[in-house]
């Protein structure tokens, strides 16, 4: 009988690395989906765009649940058990995050999509699509470079995020008159500056775990 005691202790690799990649994949799909609702004029269709959301925001929770649920029945682990749980948690972030800008745009009613509303969606497009290309570049750790430009590029793209966002609250405060809309767009607007947050937040983690397996 050919039993081998060690197999039990091997790192399931292949498991992680799919599922980070679903994560962000979906993640990417989410934001694609969100340019969509900010820059459409029909109503319907807007209506439409944010039931998808809601479905990709579920299909990111179980991918969550999934990778807590194989991070706690395996004994070995690709990395370090806290790093796994911050990358999946961030990726989830970032599609709670496009949940909530875009569930309060269709609470709330709003008619208008601002410069800064559609500008803050496709950086979270663009940072969603660098932290897919790092987290694909992951499971063989063979283009390092890569992923470290890519890291770099959603810092960078966060950063541009946080001006917009402040120039954007500062000209609300200025020339906005009602309190209400003033509320409604400044609610919005946070949580779209908060996806690229979390998107940052996951490029981090990467780096901190290219540094370990350096």
């Amino acid at each position: 009988m050919n039993f081998n005691i060690f197999q039990f202790f091997q790192p399931k690799d292949k498991i992680f690395y799919l599922l980070f990649e679903k994560s962000a994949a979906n993640a990417t799909a989410t934001a694609k989906v969100l340019v969509e609702l900010v820059t459409t004029s029909s109503p319907e269709r807007r209506k439409e765009l944010y039931r998808e959301i809601e479905r990709l925001e579920h299909v990111g929770d179980n991918l969550t649940h999934e990778t807590f649920n194989e991070l706690s029945a395996n004994f070995i682990t690709p990395f370090d058990r806290g790093d796994i749980h911050d990358l999946v948690s961030a990726i989830d972030d970032i599609v709670d995050s496009i949940h909530g800008a875009s569930k309060r745009i269709e609470l709330y009613q709003l008619e208008e999509m601002t410069l800064p509303i559609i500008k803050l969606s496709e950086l979270i497009q663009s940072a969603s699509e660098e932290l897919q290309t790092a987290i694909f570049e992951l499971r063989n750790m063979k283009n390092v470079s890569k992923i470290k430009e890519a890291t770099v590029r959603i810092n960078s793209i966060e950063n541009h995020a946080d001006d917009i966002f402040d120039m954007a609250i500062a000209k609300l405060f200025k020339e906005e008159k009602n309190a209400v809309e003033v509320i409604k767009m400044k609610d919005v607007l946070y949580m779209l500056e908060l996806a690229t947050d979390k998107c940052e937040d996951a490029a981090n983690v990467i780096y901190t775990v290219l540094i370990k397996n350096a």
